[in-house]
Order: structure tokens, then C-alpha cells, then sequence
């Protein structure tokens, strides 16, 4: 299986849509991923295998230094062969490009190991208050 990375790659919404479905297990969406991407996302990075999208990483931001992890998601079939982890890595080296000097994320207890062990990423203290 050869995958390629992309940062900034250009998205089908409908095959995102599907990929995002199959990831979080929820029903295909219509969602405008370009539009919705050039407005708020600093990058994103697609994995692709020949021309099928088999993984994407959004990244929004402050507009600043902060850089935040969104919508990680590789298709079932490529999971535990480090799609993941390569995605994030492509998004660490796309926010630092960018001048940004933070890269944050938020998960899930069952991705720990894979944000923390796979991708490198550090315990910190935060907070959240649920809207």
C-alpha cells in the first residue's frame, strides 16, 4: 500500500463526507468541506492512496501560533499502518511552516495512546466547558 500525504490538498466533499462517515460512524453528511475549510482551517492534510482519499487531518487555528488537531479520520481498511500518525506528522510540518510554535489536540481516552505514544503529543492541563 502506497499512500501519499498532502497538506492543503484539494478536497472532495463527497468523498470526505464519506471517509468522515465511515470514521465516526454516523450517517454520510452533506457538509461544503471546502468551504468550510477555506474559511476556518489554517491547513489539512489528505492521505491518499492512488486517487481514493483514505485519510485527512484538519487544522484549524488562533491565526497566530496555536494550531489545533481536528477531524483526524483514516479509512478502516488502513488503519494500524501509521496513516494516522503520518497525517499529524504532515500537519506538525504544515503549522510549522507556517510560523506557528503550538500544535494542540483534544481526543477521545481510546486515542491516547495513539496521540501520545504514535504522534508524540505531551500531556498538558486544560479545560472544557461543555455548550
Amino acid at each position: 500500500m502506497t499512500i501519499t500525504y498532502e497538506w492543503r490538498g484539494d478536497v472532495d466533499s463527497s468523498a470526505l463526507n464519506e471517509l468522515h462517515a465511515e470514521g465516526f460512524d454516523h450517517p454520510v453528511g452533506q457538509t461544503d468541506w471546502r468551504a468550510r475549510l477555506q474559511r476556518h482551517s489554517l491547513g489539512w492534510v489528505c492521505a491518499w492512496e492512488d486517487d481514493r482519499l483514505v485519510g485527512f487531518v484538519n487544522v484549524a487555528w488562533d491565526g497566530g501560533v496555536h494550531a489545533f488537531v481536528l477531524d483526524t479520520v483514516v479509512a478502516q481498511r488502513c488503519r494500524s499502518n501509521g496513516v494516522g500518525s503520518a497525517l499529524i506528522r504532515a500537519a506538525a510540518e504544515g503549522c510549522r511552516a507556517a510560523g506557528c510554535e503550538w500544535l494542540h489536540v483534544d481526543f477521545e481516552e481510546h486515542l491516547r495512546t495513539f496521540y501520545f505514544d504514535a504522534c508524540g503529543f505531551r500531556e498538558t492541563a486544560a479545560g472544557l466547558i461543555a455548550l
